[in-house]
């Protein structure tokens, strides 16, 4: 109980802020950091689409190797992985329950554990991708693969709002309980308790949507007072952002590793194919 409620003291609004920020803008150092996000992105098309379409334990957990060590490279914050393996798990969990609830039988657990798999490298691979790219260079690569502008810009705009929106709501939320009433009596299991601040967390989102409203209006004002549509669409302003783009040895030598590595995983799979039958 001590431990549960040491974790529990640490999962305040302030860490998960600072759990974000350095997500989003720590992570500099990494080897895959220093990665170009046009080769960052062919090594992402390949694990984060390729999977649905294999159906091979051997690919599939040789895969899964492959995004937990470069996710380990890319130093993920804790709580992502967290959230993560909480995700992966509720998503099993419901699938194998609902299953077993129609008339299913413990033979569902290996595909279950397949597609559990399958989630698992897209995820692993998308962490690995998008929290080595801080908003600026995520929205260069973006702008580099054919991407517009704006949207390219809206998805840089989102990573730096996030922290910002988490706090504010961190505020109504705060303000809600000082003008509210906890319950009186605690229920079995804390069922009030629980049930109250559900609800003030549902009441919170709606003053937070008007004040996003309102600063997303302010903000594309300040965007067209400084000429942003046009700078969206010039090519001399795209070829002075891309100019920061380079791809040198150390990107070939990333994508002709994990090349290697793939085919490798299908030789194995082939080899021990031949030997079982």
């Amino acid at each position: 109980m001590d431990y549960v409620k040491s974790m529990i003291d640490k999962l305040n609004v302030e860490q998960i802020k600072i759990e974000l920020m350095n997500t989003a803008y720590a992570n500099d150092n990494t080897y895959i950091a220093r990665i170009d996000p046009r080769i960052l992105f062919i090594w992402y098309g390949f694990f984060g689409v390729v999977p649905w379409f294999i159906h091979n334990e051997v690919i599939l957990f040789g895969m899964l190797a492959a995004t937990i060590v470069t996710t380990i490279m890319t130093k993920v914050s804790k709580l992502i992985l967290f959230i993560l393996i909480l995700g992966l798990l509720g998503q099993g969990g419901y699938l194998l329950i609902a299953s077993l609830f129609f008339g299913g039988d413990i033979a569902v657990l290996q595909p279950l554990l397949m597609l559990t798999v399958k989630l698992a490298v897209i995820s692993l691979a998308s962490i690995t991708v998008f929290s080595s790219m801080g908003p600026e260079k995520l929205s260069i690569g973006l702008l580099s693969v054919g991407i517009p502008g704006q949207v390219s810009f809206s998805i840089s705009y989102g990573y730096r709002m996030l922290p910002l929106l988490l706090e504010e709501y961190n505020h109504v939320f705060m303000s809600y309980r000082l003008r509210g009433r906890a319950p009186d009596k605690k229920g079995f299991l804390y069922w009030r308790y629980a049930a109250y601040f559900i609800k003030l967390a549902v009441l919170s989102f709606y003053p937070l949507l008007l004040s996003t409203a309102k600063r997303a209006r302010t903000t594309i004002e300040a965007l067209e007072t400084k000429g942003s549509k046009n700078a969206f669409k010039n090519p001399i302003v795209k070829k002075l952002k891309l100019s920061t783009l380079s791809i040198n040895w150390n990107d070939y030598l990333f994508l002709t590793v994990s090349g290697l590595y793939v085919i490798a995983l299908f030789v194995t799979n082939n080899y021990l194919t031949k030997e079982f039958f």
